[in-house]
Formats: C-alpha cells, structure tokens, sequence
C-alpha cells in the first residue's frame, strides 16, 4: 500500500466508499466526515455508498443522504431515488429473498451456541437478506479469529461469508459488492464499470472490501485497515494517514486539490 499522497487523482469524478469505520468513527458520523462528502457531491461528483449495511438503513442514506445510490447487505442489492420516489433493485426477487431468510435462523442459532460472547446484529431485524453476526458493535469485542471462525461456520452452512469491521455477515448467494456494483453503473449510469474504472476510487478499510480493492485501479484504505494485516484478499493501492472518518475526509481533500 502507498501513502496516499502518491496518488494521482487528476479526472476523478466517481466516490465509491464504504461506511463502518471509513465514513464513521467508532459507529458515528463525524461533522468532518459527512461534510467531506457533501462537498465532493456539491462539487457535481457521483458519490456511491457501498456497505453491509441493511436494507432499512439503505432506504434513509438513498433518500437522505448526498449519494447518487447505496448499494447495501454486501450487494444484495441497490438504492436510489429519483423522481421524487425510492427506486430498489435487488439481485434476488422477493420470493426468493423470503425463502432464504428463513433458513438463517436456524444458521444463526447454531453459531451463537458455538462461538460465546457473538450476538445477532442489533441492525438484523432490518435487513431482506442476509445474517448479521456482531463480533464488535454491540458487544465486547472478539478476538478476529473468532470473527474468522463465524465465517467459517457460514460457509460450513452453505452461505458465502464476508468479516466486516464490525459484523460476520453471510448470504445466499454468489453475488458481493463488486457484482452489484457493475450492475448499478450499467442500469443506472449507463456504463460499464470496466469503462468507468480510470475515473473512480474505491474507499475502504475491512476484508468485506476486498473484491472493491482488487478491482479499482485507485483503491484507497484508511489507516486503520492495518488492523487486518495479512487476512485480506486483496490489498488497497493507497492509504490515507489517518483513520476512519478523519482518513475519509483526508482522501477527498486529496481528491477535490487534484
């Protein structure tokens, strides 16, 4: 990983970003953090969310927010609005999604009895799709091998599994961030996201970000994905200096100079 300030931006027009613990800091939004992202949307830059987060927090950041879409629960789907209404696409039709959540439960009651001291995600009873573990949040924190021990009780299940900052979040299904992303920015931007590619950077700063990281050309950290040195797939091209929020607002200071 470089230090940031060897990051060319010049013709960056697109801000792709993930939120725990790169927008926030210790589960808050900073006054500096969103303020950085309101001045590169003000800016008449394209700002994408893409987080784990669930689908009830999505529907407020779509509508709320100073972001061209959100896409939630690890690519489970997409949000934004437009015309005056919320527009949702998800990977899986409503159906499907409902067949699938209800065999999370038992998934879920299963790895609580194994792993002591992991809870149900306080933001579970939000989301359309998939299973929130909180290794973090809400509870004291685990070791990440617990963490990586969840995901593998996941996967021993049959979802695919992802640690977050935070959360152990799994899935049916073989869609991530990545997928749903290249299919937001053929629908709604009409582009590909190979095409887009030169002129977008990716934000991070967990395992869960590691198809973001490998894909983008500039993919950037904030400093505190040092806490998961040697258990990502992918590395970042860049990091920022300083952590979370404060790294976030780095990164688009750095952007809009450029």
């Amino acid at each position: 990983m470089k230090p940031l300030a060897q990051f060319d931006a010049r013709n960056i027009g697109t801000l792709l970003l993930d939120l725990d613990e790169t927008l926030t800091t210790e589960g808050k939004i900073t006054a500096q953090a969103y303020t950085a992202l309101e001045r590169w949307h003000a800016a008449g830059k394209r700002a994408v969310a893409v987080t784990g987060r669930p689908a009830g927090w999505c529907d407020h950041i779509a509508r709320m927010w100073p972001v061209d879409a959100v896409v939630g629960e690890n690519g489970a789907f997409y949000f934004f609005f437009a015309d005056g209404r919320l527009h949702k696409r998800f990977a899986d039709d409503e159906k499907t999604r409902a067949a699938k959540c209800r065999r999370l439960d038992a998934i879920a009651r299963t790895i609580l009895d194994r792993v002591p001291g992991c809870a149900l995600a306080s933001d579970q009873a939000y989301r359309e799709t998939d299973l929130a573990i909180d290794y973090c949040e809400d509870v004291p924190p685990l070791p990440l091998e617990e963490a990586e021990r969840i995901a593998t009780l996941m996967r021993g299940a049959g979802l695919t599994a992802r640690v977050s900052s935070i959360h152990v979040n799994g899935w049916f299904g073989d869609y991530d961030k990545l997928a749903m992303t290249r299919r937001l920015f053929r629908e709604r931007f009409v582009t590909d996201l190979e095409g887009a590619n030169p002129g977008s950077v990716y934000v991070g700063d967990s395992p869960n970000d590691a198809p973001m990281f490998s894909f983008f050309d500039n993919s950037v950290a904030v400093a505190n994905v040092r806490r998961f040195a040697g258990r990502l797939a992918a590395e970042p091209k860049f990091v920022t200096q300083a952590s979370s929020g404060a790294g976030f607002a780095e990164l688009v200071a750095h952007l809009l100079v450029a």
